[in-house]
């Protein structure tokens, strides 16, 4: 809030490269947020994804969580009037391999009744595999 304030302060006083200053750093901050947001998504769909694998099984719980994940992931990272996404295939897979830490961790306590510690998990599932079954579930036809 602040920042508008700061930011109506210079429009009214003619400062355009002030201002211009401020739209940068609240769009930065708009995008970090989405980030956030799609990380948090990420991780409950990673979290499914790793179960599946480590268990050999699924369940109708977790296949609507992973529907329901990757759907919010798709809308947050829609751009709705400019058209596009705010965060390209690459930086997608960034955001996926960011949040796998928490996945893995999260996975160690419901796989199996949490039998595992997250670094035996990790070497059940194959990360990369995982990630790039999400980043395909994301965007479909896109990927590979």
């Amino acid at each position: 809030m602040e920042e508008l304030l700061t930011l109506k302060e210079l429009l009214i006083k003619g400062d355009v490269t002030g201002a211009l200053v401020i739209v940068e750093e609240l769009a930065e901050m708009s995008r970090n947020d989405i980030i956030k947001t799609i990380r948090s998504y990420a991780v409950i769909l990673l979290l499914h994804l790793i179960k599946q694998k480590a268990e050999y099984r699924s369940t109708r719980s977790w296949e609507v969580s992973i529907r329901n994940s990757v759907r919010e992931i798709q809308r947050e990272n829609k751009r709705r009037k400019a058209g596009g996404y705010y965060l390209t295939q690459s930086e997608l897979w960034e955001t996926l391999e960011e949040a796998y830490l928490n996945a893995i961790d999260q996975a160690s306590l419901e796989v199996e009744e949490g039998r595992y510690q997250p670094e035996e998990l990790e070497k059940l599932v194959n990360r990369e595999e995982i990630i790039h079954l999400a980043l395909d579930l994301i965007l479909p036809g896109e990927s590979s």
